[in-house]
């Protein structure tokens, strides 16, 4: 399948040359080498780790970008709930440094995103990330403090995707497991 990006044209790969696949069990050892480059020892702290192995995520969300024949990047995808309402936590997106700003991180959070909102009964896709890079991707931030995560998040850094405009202010509770 090839996926296309909303970053500019100039600063994509060919789509010949980007494609997206579902993740397999030969990428596994790749997943986990390049989490420690992107995220280091500390990634078992993060909340949003903790919610990943308390709920698992889900296969069929868990995708990665080729670039060619090369692995270029991986995102997974978690069922949650929030306040009794259905979504998924994005994450983690890791892009191989050698593959960086060459869009396949961005193509891989349309892709996955598009995929879980069209799914019935899941309303939002929440993240912990970088405002400026997800914002052109359809992400806002949700009210500071409203959202509460198995461990501490910068409240800044919590945003959520939805195709409901009001999401980010009414999305609140604790992560839980689907509703």
């Amino acid at each position: 399948m090839t996926a296309t990006s909303p970053l500019l044209a100039d600063t994509l790969p060919t789509p010949a040359l980007l494609s997206i696949r579902l993740e397999t069990p030969e990428d596994d050892s790749w997943i986990e080498a390049l989490h420690e480059v992107s995220f280091g020892p500390g990634r078992f702290a993060r909340a949003a780790y903790r919610v990943r192995e308390q709920i698992g995520v889900d296969p069929k969300l868990s995708h990665i970008a080729q670039i060619g024949a090369e692995r270029a990047a991986s995102v997974r995808m978690t069922p949650i709930a929030v306040g009794g309402i259905n979504g998924y936590l994005l994450g983690p997106l890791m892009t191989d440094p050698q593959f960086r700003k060459r869009g396949a991180g961005r193509a891989l959070v349309a892709h996955v995103c598009d995929m879980a909102l069209e799914q019935d009964g899941v309303e939002f896709v929440l993240l912990v990330g970088d405002f400026a890079y997800y914002a052109p991707l359809g992400f806002v931030r949700v009210a500071p403090n409203a959202i509460t995560f198995p461990g501490p998040v910068d409240p800044a850094r919590v945003l959520v995707h939805s195709r409901d405009p009001d999401m980010g202010d009414r999305l609140a509770g604790d992560v839980r497991p689907w509703a």
